[in-house]
């Protein structure tokens, strides 16, 4: 669907696809909305270029988007229908086929979901577009652009209006799926609008004539620039997604979207309106491991958890290793705040990590905030200035600051969360966040109230088998002397995984000609990039062994 990403074929299968990119965010620490945060936030993509990316074609670039606030007086002056108070109206852009008849097919079908929900159509609107300079591959695939607005029945506002619009995008995208109906909803919201597309960082701006009109004023400004290292371009893959902008991969994907599967047969809400299983799956077949990590973040946010909650939740810092300190001591190597750790322990239970390299941007637009995956493997560095700009960025030198004006700045950390709250009107450091997180339950009392250990369990007789058999056994397995002698000595003898770094010639168990164990089939994915070897102390702190077990 407006995409280039061919078919599975033969050994090609996109589902194994993934991409590495650039991504940056410009906010008013106030929350004073001006037209200047997104000329910032347009200079501070042009400016990421370069971790962008485009084929053959340079006019046909990876993606490149921006979220903005909603900018309502810009909407009330160019729309031709009267609309609610700020808050009480959600707007989206839509990509719909550039036919017209599957266009009006698409239209249809959202407006008659929108009905089923009780939520009213107020008005659609055709997005001014220029494809001057726009390569063929991406006007090839190019869909049209129109806004839509939706009020709730009973004036609902924020996050509630938000809630209604949740449940008629994903209906509507689980009908269209079925019926063979293009349509992608880039954005709906009360709060937050979403521009991207198929389109390299200067084309953003000239592409969506809204950016460039003085009326458009926002206090936030989140911007991506894609690089799909090993991939094919596509409109709805780019960035940014709803909540979040991901400078990197998610490795465990695989493993996340089955488990997020599984548990959708327990999950219930008294926040979200309606039978919950309508809106299932909430990981949308064959979309990104970017795009599977915004709808899971989107479900735990709607759900009634605060958006940093949510990140945290996904993307924990390193804490299994850590050991436990009272309370408001400074923070040592090894240590951790004890209600952090049993913040995360419990949390741990509901949701397993989604382990990067992976830098994630995220705004509900009030908050903007980046975290970065517990091992660190992604750069990221903030910068605030005496009149109120805070800026954050993949890497210095996003946007050209005047020095004398810089009153603090600074670098992400592993597991650290780096928050600008416009309402408070403050950065937020990252222990005031854990600390607000950590005291708003017992999770200690929860974590030991329903922990069972293993060393508590009744002792069970377990058989000896002589050497003989043992050998035996192993040999009619297919164990080969590399396999005991390399992989299962060191877990035998010292508990620990064993790592090495020769290359392997045997073949793949799918081609070898010889009987290969059953989980010979089954291969771990790394990561398409080259990342350093992890240091001596990280991994001390990071890997947790009994997590993937």
């Amino acid at each position: 669907m407006f995409s280039t990403v061919p078919p599975a074929l033969g050994l090609y299968d996109p589902r194994f696809e993934s991409d590495s990119c650039g991504v940056a965010f410009v906010a008013d620490i106030k929350g004073r909305p001006s037209h200047s945060i997104v000329r910032h936030a347009l200079t501070a993509l042009h400016n990421l270029d370069h971790r962008g990316a485009a084929g053959a074609e340079p006019s046909s670039g990876d993606g490149a988007g921006i979220t903005t606030q909603v900018p309502d007086q810009f909407l009330r002056a160019v729309l031709d229908f009267d609309l609610p108070p700020a808050g009480s109206y959600a707007v989206g852009l839509v990509f719909l086929p550039a036919e017209a008849s599957a266009a009006a097919v698409a239209v249809d079908l959202f407006e008659q979901v929108a009905a089923e929900e009780g939520v009213h159509v107020l008005g659609w609107r055709e997005v001014p577009v220029d494809p001057t300079g726009i390569g063929p591959t991406a006007l090839s695939v190019m869909p049209s652009f129109r806004q839509v607005f939706l009020a709730g029945p009973s004036g609902q506002s924020g996050i509630d209006l938000d809630r209604l619009a949740f449940c008629v995008r994903k209906v509507t995208e689980h009908r269209a799926r079925e019926r063979g109906i293009e349509i992608y909803l880039a954005s709906l919201s009360s709060r937050t609008i979403v521009y991207k597309g198929m389109l390299t960082t200067d084309q953003l701006g000239t592409f969506f004539r809204d950016l460039h009109d003085r009326r458009y004023e926002t206090a936030i400004g989140l911007v991506h620039s894609r690089f799909s290292t090993n991939t094919f371009p596509s409109w709805p893959l780019a960035h940014p997604y709803r909540y979040i902008a991901h400078n990197g991969e998610i490795n465990t994907i695989k493993g996340n979207r089955n488990w997020m599967r599984t548990r959708e047969a327990l999950l219930a809400s008294d926040l979200i309106p309606g039978d919950i299983k309508r809106l299932f799956p909430i990981c949308t077949p064959g979309v990104s491991d970017s795009a599977s990590f915004d709808e899971v973040l989107e479900l735990l946010y709607l759900a009634g958890r605060s958006l940093p909650h949510a990140v945290l939740m996904m993307v924990p810092e390193a804490w299994e290793n850590a050991v436990a300190q009272p309370p408001g001591s400074e923070p040592e190597p090894g240590f951790m705040d004890q209600r952090w750790r049993e913040f995360y322990q419990f949390h741990a239970s509901l949701m397993e990590p989604w382990d990067g390299p992976a830098c994630v941007n995220f705004t509900d637009g009030t908050v903007i905030g980046a975290v970065l995956d517990r091992n660190g493997l992604r750069p990221g560095r903030w910068w605030q200035t005496s009149d109120g700009l805070v800026v954050l960025g993949s890497e210095a030198g996003v946007l050209d600051l005047d020095p004398a004006t810089i009153v603090a700045k600074g670098r992400l950390q592993p597991g650290r969360m780096f928050l600008v709250d416009t309402s408070r009107g403050q950065i937020v450091s990252n222990r005031q966040i854990k600390d607000e997180l950590a005291a708003e339950q017992p999770y200690g009392e929860w974590v030991h109230a329903g922990l069972l250990h293993l060393d508590d369990l009744p002792e069970r007789e377990h058989v000896v088998f002589p050497h003989e058999s043992v050998s035996r056994r192993q040999q009619i397995f297919g164990y080969t002397e590399e396999e005991l002698r390399l992989l299962l000595t060191p877990m035998a003898t010292q508990a620990t995984e064993p790592i090495g770094s020769m290359g392997s010639d045997t073949p793949l168990a799918a081609l070898s000609k010889r009987p290969r164990l059953l989980f010979d089939y089954f291969t771990e994915l790394f990561a398409q990039v080259t990342n350093p070897p992890l240091d001596a102390i990280r991994g001390q702190m990071v890997p947790w062994l009994a997590g993937a077990i």
